[in-house]
């Protein structure tokens, strides 16, 4: 059998004595692992890092059989990530999400936004934002997405400020005004595609809200542990955002979660 797609390098791990496993988020086949031989020598390794896009090609006599990556890069981003902690954390945080995937099961939306995200972690306003929206996604493939378009009381479309922590739907100012002190706040953002969050305090929020959700439907029925990338990557957004007003683009390019 033999496939070729696209993907972006999610992490690598140790094979024999010279050759790796590669762990790829490709576009058309999902989270697929695959032996790329010769993976750790001095030419691969720079490719094979995680963040990079690459080109595949996926051969292996059975469908089920792990198989062999033949890998050549597209973007070399790896570089410029690490760079900066938000790029290194972010990297890895999304690395860790895209792990709750269930393996070799297409996602192209999620493909396409890890590689926006990858390509807009230079603006903390903007890659806070997109990143909520990828958890927001990714727990909604798993089958647990929430639904922010219309308040479950009214159906009312407009002044959307609560989340119901439990049915996941969202409920307008007047709704939740009696119940206010048991829903969770809805960021404002989180109702547009393109808009950013230049608020560190309403990031937070936005983190709370979703991981609020991977807990109750992901983490904890697995009993498996937040990955610690993700407060790694929120405290290093916070930070940015916190600094001074001249280290921060006020006007970040507007991107559109695919």
């Amino acid at each position: 059998m033999e496939w070729r797609d696209e993907g972006i390098i999610l992490g690598l791990r140790r094979h024999g004595e010279t050759s790796a496993i590669a762990e790829v988020m490709t576009r058309a086949h999902g989270r697929h692992m695959g032996i790329v031989r010769g993976g750790r020598s001095r030419w691969m390794q720079p490719i094979l890092q995680p963040g990079n896009s690459v080109a595949l090609v996926w051969r292996a006599r059975l469908d089920e059989h792990l198989g062999q990556y033949q890998i050549e890069a597209l973007d070399q981003r790896a570089g410029r990530l690490m760079e900066s902690a938000a790029g290194v954390q972010g990297v890895q945080a999304m690395a860790a999400l895209l792990r709750l995937l269930p393996e070799r099961d297409p996602h192209p939306r999620l493909h396409d936004a890890f590689a926006i995200i990858l390509d807009s972690l230079g603006e903390p306003a903007l890659a806070g934002a997109m990143y909520v929206r990828l958890e927001l996604a990714v727990l909604e493939d798993l089958g647990f997405g929430l639904d922010l378009s219309q308040c479950a009381a009214t159906g009312a479309r407009t002044d959307l400020v609560y989340v119901s922590p439990k049915s996941g739907r969202a409920v307008s100012a007047g709704a939740g005004l009696a119940w206010a002190d048991r829903l969770m706040g809805l960021p404002p953002f989180l109702l547009s595609r393109t808009e950013g969050c230049d608020d560190a305090d309403m990031l937070v929020d936005a983190f709370r809200l979703t991981g609020h959700f991977l807990h109750r439907h992901v983490f904890d029925p697995r009993a498996i542990a937040e990955p610690a990338a993700r407060a790694s990557f929120l405290s290093s957004l916070v930070r940015a955002l916190s600094a001074p007003a001249a280290a921060i683009d006020p006007a970040p390019q507007r991107k559109a979660f695919p």
